[in-house]
């Protein structure tokens, strides 16, 4: 087993038994990949927008997610002072490594995608 230091104070750190593990620990969760995603193509997202973007996610734990995302040194979080606040999210280097490891990953599910609907599943 491996045990890990990693960027935030809170962050998840094993012991891992394997870098998938590691790597499946950062991005567990329904909407992380998602706003992994939600980041990539449109840059720099406001909260708001954010939540537009990935329907169906609560409130909750979209805060939820982005502040593990910003502990696990995957996501910026850029505070405002301004009235009324503004609070913009955005992928850090460590971010965008991330997603281009999970490319390979996509590019599966889209095929998987077209196989089901070929199969008439």
């Amino acid at each position: 087993m491996v045990s890990i230091q990693v960027m935030g104070t809170n962050a998840r750190c094993g012991p891992y038994i394997c870098g998938i593990d590691a790597a499946m620990d950062v991005v567990s969760g329904k909407w992380k990949s998602l706003i992994l995603w939600e980041l990539h193509n449109h840059g720099v997202r406001r909260f708001g927008e954010l939540r537009r973007g990935l329907e169906g996610v609560s409130e909750k734990m979209l805060i939820q997610h982005l502040r593990e995302m910003e502990e696990d040194g995957l996501v910026h979080r850029e505070v405002y002072r301004e009235v009324p606040p503004k609070v913009e999210y955005s992928l850090t280097e460590h971010g965008r490594t991330l997603n281009e490891a999970l490319a390979p990953l996509g590019a599966w599910g889209t095929e998987r995608v077209a196989r089901l609907a070929s199969s008439g599943v």
